[in-house]
């Protein structure tokens, strides 16, 4: 992965340099849809179950075992409580959101000449992922600066300073380094003769013993809101079809303030703080295809199967930064803005991101599964998943340079040393007291990252009830999340990075109420 990184930071542009291409990779592909409140306090099973309005989001062939027509609506609520530990300091942050989950309605079409078939047609909405989060962490480094990314880009680039400062090829907060004097040449004596060297942050040389105060705060908000047109249909109350089509709406916003001191008593080794304060926005438009199939060889017995093809985003990314320096004696305090680097304006740009492929299985037993609902007795499932995340990809969307088309070239290679697949599982079951239905589940994602070290991973045990009654129902659930993830300050290519651990555990309490008709 080391050689990845290498070859990211010598071709990195201007407008992505900002980002951490790890976490924004996987923003758009590790969600966990949030269906309706039946369908979370079962795990989220319902590739072989169906029935649900849900199924749109997850095997669109679930529509097709409806025979009505219903209106569903989903509000919710969830809380988040975050531990961060970085270099042996722990922190933590709470927050919370409202939120819809899956609502909208499905119009159930009965063939009037063949009683054994049917078909359905459904509009809904889910939001299938939520952005809304906050991670702080603190500690004592005496290994490595943020200040070296910088230094190590335009060292690589070959650029001398003056032309660095100018250059599109250099990252903002790179170049921002070199206005605010965080890196710069440095003019040592060898043989008596003066030597510039590359650039290299100043605490570094003037302070063998440095100790550096570090801290990140990171805030994020929003999320990925997907509309889905389905149709399924019903053959002999056998085999089940269904396609739909998905239309997400991603927005994406982000406020990082990294900053750094010092943490030695000594006033003249040409350091005493640094602070990045980025502002990241990110908003698409994608497209995706959903196909599924569910298949009763026995009364009892159902079997599902779905695929998703990757969503493709149009994105549009908006930027800004300020860093300010105090180099003590070396320099007077300064601070630059983006906008300053950029003939002021804030820079905007136009890409493309493709998601990973999903795969997905499960199997269902039904307790007396007759056609009359109303007299089943509740059912168990478990669905299974394989998530391609190393196929995650982003594009130019323009034509652009061979600088640009190298960067994007880096970053796929990157993604692909970084990811892999990964399972996630879910179970879940249901049991029904006449117009009451007590339920439970668990569901797991898997880790995406590749690196042993990295721990990423999320599980949920959830519950809920149910009540049914001449066409009227509502559902209540509630979701526990535990959740296991990295960040990463910065990013170094010539040496072992340093990241926080964040632990998170939260919960969402979900309502749908609806209508039969």
């Amino acid at each position: 992965m080391r050689k990845c990184l290498i070859l990211l930071s010598t071709t990195l542009i201007s407008w992505v340099a900002s980002a951490q291409v790890p976490e924004d990779a996987l923003r758009v592909s590790w969600t966990t849809p949030s269906g309706t409140a039946r369908n979370q306090a079962i795990g989220g099973v319902m590739t072989s179950l169906g029935g649900d309005i849900s199924a749109n989001f997850i095997n669109p062939a679930g529509i097709g075992l409806y025979r009505t027509s219903e209106l569903v609506l989903s509000p919710g609520y969830t809380f988040y409580n975050n531990s961060s530990n970085y270099r042996d300091t722990k922190t933590g942050q709470k927050g919370d959101a409202f939120f819809i989950g899956t609502s909208g309605f499905v119009f159930g079409i009965n063939d009037a000449y063949r009683p054994n078939r049917s078909s359905a047609f459904s509009i809904a909405v889910n939001r299938s992922a939520s952005f809304n989060n906050h991670i702080t962490y603190s500690g004592i480094n005496d290994f490595s600066s943020f200040a070296e990314e910088y230094a190590a880009e335009i060292a690589n680039s070959g650029l001398t300073l003056d032309n660095a400062l100018n250059s599109n090829s250099i990252s903002f907060p790179a170049r921002m380094s070199i206005y605010t004097y965080l890196t710069d040449t440095l003019t040592t004596l060898q043989g008596g003769t003066e030597v510039v060297a590359t650039p290299l942050r100043y605490a570094y040389e003037n302070d063998t013993a440095f100790l550096l105060n570090q801290s990140n705060d990171v805030k994020t908000s929003g999320g990925i809101t997907e509309i889905a047109f389905s149709f399924a249909g019903n053959k002999n109350d056998k085999l089940y079809w269904g396609g739909s089509i998905g239309v997400p709406i991603l927005n994406y916003e982000r406020v990082n303030v990294y900053t750094e001191s010092d943490s030695s008593s000594n006033g003249r080794n040409y350091f005493k703080s640094a602070t990045l304060t980025e502002w990241y926005q990110s908003k698409g438009v994608g497209l995706n295809l959903k196909l599924g199939l569910i298949f009763k060889p026995v009364d009892n017995i159902r079997v599902g199967a779905a695929i998703h093809t990757p969503t493709i985003y149009g994105m549009k990314d908006t930027y800004d930064a300020t860093m300010e320096t105090d180099l003590e004696n070396y320099n007077t305090p300064s601070s630059v803005n983006v906008t300053t680097l950029n003939n002021g304006v804030i820079p905007q740009y136009n890409y493309d991101q493709s998601s990973p492929w999903r795969f997905l299985g499960s199997v269902s037993y039904v307790f007396r599964e007759i056609a009359d609902t109303r007299q089943q007795r509740g059912f168990i499932s478990a669905d299974i998943e394989y998530v391609t995340y190393a196929s995650n990809k982003i594009s130019n969307a323009d034509v652009g340079s061979a600088e640009e088309q190298s960067y994007f070239n880096s970053v796929n290679s990157a993604i692909k040393e970084i990811y892999r697949g990964a399972f996630n599982g879910k179970i879940g079951g249901e049991l029904k007291f006449n117009t009451i239905m007590a339920r439970a589940g668990f569901a797991y994602y898997g880790n995406p990252y590749r690196d042993q070290p990295y721990k990423g991973s999320r599980m949920y045990i959830s519950g809920g009830l149910g009540y049914r009654n001449k066409g009227y129902f509502v559902d209540l659930a509630y979701v526990h999340c535990i959740s296991n993830d990295v960040n990463f300050p910065y990013r170094l290519p010539d040496k072992a990075n340093t990241y926080a651990d964040v632990n998170g555990s939260g919960g969402s309490v979900l309502v749908t109420v609806g209508l039969k008709f």
